[in-house]
């Protein structure tokens, strides 16, 4: 029988599956000595949001196998500490899921029917039918941008409503949005066709803001915007001047861009409902959150693989002492190829050239598919949970392995495929880390040292690299380092490895595109 510590408050069903196999000890709002004192027999810690598992917490607790988090994040457990000390960390990624949907979509119909207001109005003294009246939800367009776990949650109650449901996902295959029902479009159209736009997307760099000024333009003046993700996806102040303006007929908004959010611009409006980031706060939500992290707690302890582990497993030293070096390789080589891809990719086929194809590959196939994934979803793609969620995102990966290509004792090759084609791109590595050494029918040598890159495919004519050089220029954009190779049809792939505080922007990039003789130009981002 192992003693599990629990640090935070967890609902009973938890505790009590628990307690079926194992001494289960209850201390709340501890401070990290008075856990340390605690942890010395200990070898499984389940916290939630509160209590912060540092690394000196994960050192003091010599017996420690697995730590739980009743939830969706992990940031206030040191990853890095536990993998090291072999800990295994476990969380609850589908617990709040339809708690979110329902959510979502109660708040478009709180939106749609001025459900608030009629309440408030009510409860003042008042009788305003007239003021008040409202849209149905059937026959009209609801536009989802990001589908996933809780995106699909959500097209499936739209269709149940009659509703005629688009969404915006560049990294969802056409074959997997029709089985949904689904009709995919680009986000500009979608803005501009629905009635109704939720945001169900990860934050991310090239997500923040997404939804500001320019985009509110694009939408309908009777649309209505609903927000149950991320508070900065959206620029609060151009949604509040949307609606003030009449640009758009209102909004709904569960989560802010600083929480708590008493006072900001957003809650100010009257046809801006708002809520206090309620999405997950159900009894069923938090009774899964701490069921489904218990059960797994129970397989780490009976010697069983968890469902959702966020961190790496050890690997026995002969196989990591191989093919350690290629795992930053392989993840660079997904990454590029995704970006490069364009989206909607489908089937990923990864080549192993040289020694490491004759060791266990699953290290290096996860490592390609986060590098995939890891700028397409909120969820943590990890070691352990990597083939899951391949398959979450349709991801069809087949793998093949052979003898070393000269010059290369070890190469890597990610072919990421969909039905318009596709892209590839060849990995090594090297005394400085990845090296990018084919991208498609090009063989080029490329360092992975700069933040970004641009892959430009041009004519092969004299002077087409100094107009794109001239251009960035201008912008104030370094160029750090150059590669360029040429076919025998005369095309050439320019990289350049770009120095600068920020990617180039759409507008930017189209300019590029537009230059004479200039076939493509597309961006990668390296970090």
């Amino acid at each position: 029988m192992a003693r599990i510590f629990v640090a935070d408050s967890l609902n009973q069903a938890g505790l009590d599956l628990l307690a079926t196999e194992h001494e289960v000890v209850v201390k709340t709002g501890l401070s990290e000595d008075e856990l340390i004192a605690e942890l010395g027999d200990v070898q499984a810690l389940l916290v939630r949001s509160q209590t912060q598992v540092t690394a000196r917490v994960i050192e003091a607790a010599p017996r420690l196998e697995v730590i739980g988090r009743a939830g969706v994040g992990v940031d206030n457990i040191d990853l890095d500490a536990a993998t090291q000390r072999g800990v295994i960390v476990v969380n609850a990624p589908l617990a709040n899921t339809m708690s979110t949907a329902e959510h979502a979509f109660g708040l478009m119909l709180a939106v749609a029917r001025n459900t608030p207001q009629a309440h408030g109005s009510l409860r003042g003294g008042a009788w305003d039918r007239s003021k008040y009246a409202g849209v149905e939800l059937s026959g009209r367009s609801l536009g989802i941008v990001g589908l996933g776990r809780i995106g699909t949650e959500v097209a499936s109650r739209a269709r149940a409503f009659e509703m005629r449901v688009l969404a915006y996902d560049p990294f969802v295959s056409k074959d997997r949005a029709s089985q949904l029902g689904v009709e995919l479009m680009e986000l500009d159209e979608l803005l501009a066709e629905s009635d109704f736009v939720t945001l169900h997307t990860a934050l991310h760099e090239g997500t923040r803001g997404m939804i500001a000024s320019d985009q509110f333009a694009l939408m309908k003046t009777t649309a209505y915007l609903i927000n149950a993700a991320r508070g900065a996806l959206v620029d609060e102040q151009a949604l509040h001047d949307a609606v003030d303006s009449g640009q758009i007929a209102g909004a709904a908004i569960d989560v802010f861009s600083e929480e708590p959010a008493v006072g900001n611009v957003v809650t100010t409006h009257d046809r801006i409902v708002v809520t206090p980031h309620l999405a997950a706060s159900t009894a069923e939500a938090q009774t899964r959150a701490a069921t489904q992290t218990a059960d797994q707690i129970l397989d780490i302890l009976g010697g069983r693989s968890a469902r959702f582990a966020v961190n790496a497993p050890l690997v026995d030293e002969e196989t990591m002492a191989i093919i350690g070096p290629y795992i930053d390789t392989a993840e660079v080589a997904g990454s590029v190829a995704m970006q490069l891809a364009g989206g909607g990719v489908e089937k990923v086929r990864i080549e192993y050239r040289g020694e490491i194809a004759n060791y266990d590959t699953a290290p290096l196939r996860a490592a390609v598919v986060i590098g995939m994934l890891e700028r397409v979803t909120s969820a943590k793609v990890t070691m352990v949970n990597a083939g899951a969620m391949a398959e979450e995102h349709g991801l069809r990966i087949e793998e093949d392995t052979g003898p070393a290509v000269e010059p290369f004792a070890n190469r890597i090759t990610v072919h990421a495929l969909h039905d318009g084609g596709g892209e590839s791109v060849a990995t090594t590595n090297s005394p400085t880390g990845p090296r990018i050494v084919g991208i498609g029918e090009y063989e080029i040598e490329v360092s992975t040292d700069s933040p970004y890159l641009l892959a430009i495919e041009n004519v092969d004519r004299p002077g087409r690299i100094g107009r794109v050089a001239t251009l960035l220029g201008g912008w104030d954009v370094n160029i750090n380092s150059m590669s360029v190779s040429a076919d025998q049809e005369g095309r050439a792939l320019m990289i350049l490895a770009i120095s600068t505080e920020r990617p180039l922007t759409a507008e930017e990039l189209a300019e590029v595109g537009e230059l004479e003789d200039i076939r493509s130009a597309r961006q990668v981002e390296l970090r």
